[in-house]
């Protein structure tokens, strides 16, 4: 049994029913629609977040048919923004599968987002889920935000500290609370309680990111070699921010610049990474991330104890141990 089929053993019968149901709110009587969103079904991730939702409302009290639609929904829309991601990226693959943009081309693909977001905003009024609706539609608001703020601060890489966590809390972070926020309001009104779940998920969310640019420099442990994806796209992630500013005004001139105008030489990106190695950035990055994991279970502890309330917990120390 894998960690994460662990971490899921209070909610596995009800992931399974979700699954179903997910299905379900998929389906079009349009064959063309029916065959990309069977594609899509298929090749599904871990399943984090309705793994999120289903262990935040069971932390509460438990389920009923608005945790299902809760985790629909969120799925239904983070489904959505991906493939439009694969088509702004012009990407081919994503998990290790042909992309819907690669297979279909650009605008099927945008379509068939547009088509994912609609049928999760019916699902939600079909069932006067307001209180979710609400929830998710900031969710996905601030996402967008967050992404405009990395491109426009792409082109300049003027990124500080700060702006990097405003950036990783709304592109990644406002998800994972959305999901926490929405297992919670389907089970509770108490908005104290929400806001608790709400605020632990971001705290996860941003711990989590962090986790995601160490892979970038190869974090120091098995994850193998460095990829250099992030450099390759002008993304200035925790390490690299905080290694720049460990520096002379020489060596951050000449770091930029192979940011900015040498990020495709295989040769020049590897130089990065050992800057990055060489100043710190990748233990710096690291504390960092270690924080804001030890916050979010704190945040946890306040809630009673139960196999739910210990699986988010795992779920929670699996987001920065994993391994990809």
């Amino acid at each position: 049994m894998s960690e994460v089929d662990k971490i899921k053993a209070p909610i596995a019968e009800n992931i399974e029913i979700f699954e179903r149901r997910f299905r379900d709110s998929m389906r079009s009587n349009v064959p063309l629609l029916e065959k990309i969103t069977t594609y899509i079904v298929k090749r599904k991730g871990k399943q984090l977040r309705p793994m999120f939702v289903f262990l935040a409302a069971k932390t509460m009290s438990g389920f009923n048919d608005s945790t299902y639609r809760a985790a629909a929904l969120i799925e239904l829309l983070h489904t959505a923004t991906l493939v439009h991601d694969d088509v702004v990226d012009d990407s081919n693959e994503r998990r290790g599968f042909f992309s819907v943009n690669a297979l279909w081309k650009n605008k099927i693909a945008v379509l068939i987002g547009d088509y994912l977001l609609s049928r999760g905003l019916l699902l939600s009024l079909d069932n006067d889920d307001f209180h979710l609706l609400k929830i998710v539609s900031n969710a996905v608001r601030e996402m967008s935000e967050g992404e405009l703020l990395q491109i426009e601060k792409a082109r300049k890489l003027d990124i500080s500290e700060d702006i990097y966590f405003e950036i990783i809390r709304q592109k990644t972070a406002t998800l994972i609370a959305a999901c926490c926020a929405c297992g919670a309001a389907s089970v509770t009104s108490d908005k104290t309680q929400i806001e608790a779940m709400s605020k632990f998920g971001t705290l996860t969310g941003i711990a989590f990111q962090i986790k995601d640019d160490l892979f970038d420099f190869g974090d120091g442990s098995d994850i193998g070699k460095p990829t250099g994806i992030d450099i390759k796209e002008k993304k200035m992630t925790l390490p690299l921010i905080y290694s720049l500013n460990q520096s002379t005004e020489s060596e951050k001139r000449k770091i930029i610049n192979i940011v900015k105008n040498h990020n495709d030489n295989p040769k020049k990106v590897a130089e990065v990474v050992s800057f990055v190695f060489e100043k710190g950035g990748i233990q710096y990055a690291e504390k960092r991330m270690n924080e804001y994991k030890e916050q979010a279970l704190e945040i946890l502890s306040g809630f009673p104890d139960s196999d739910a309330k210990n699986s988010l917990r795992q779920l929670v120390i699996y987001t920065t141990n994993r391994k990809k």
